[in-house]
């Protein structure tokens, strides 16, 4: 069963990991920045078109906003 563990991790470390830690070892800041950039664009993208989604909703009055069920609100 140790084996088993070890197999993975050796998959992991030495095989799928390999492209990062070629990225660690870069000289420039920007290349070895450059998935975290990508990642913070598709995270900047997903937002945005998660506030139209919801501003269109707003815009249709799709949502009950009735104080039915609580007197709080």
């Amino acid at each position: 069963m140790t084996s088993f563990f070890e197999g993975i991790a050796d998959l992991f470390v030495n095989h799928l990991f390999w492209p990062l830690d070629q990225l660690r070892f870069m000289h420039s800041w920007w290349g070895a920045n450059f998935i975290n950039w990508i990642l913070a664009a598709i995270g900047f993208v997903a937002f945005i078109y998660w506030m139209l989604q919801l501003k269109q909703y707003s815009d249709n009055d799709e949502e009950d906003k009735s104080i039915s069920s609580h007197s709080y609100l």
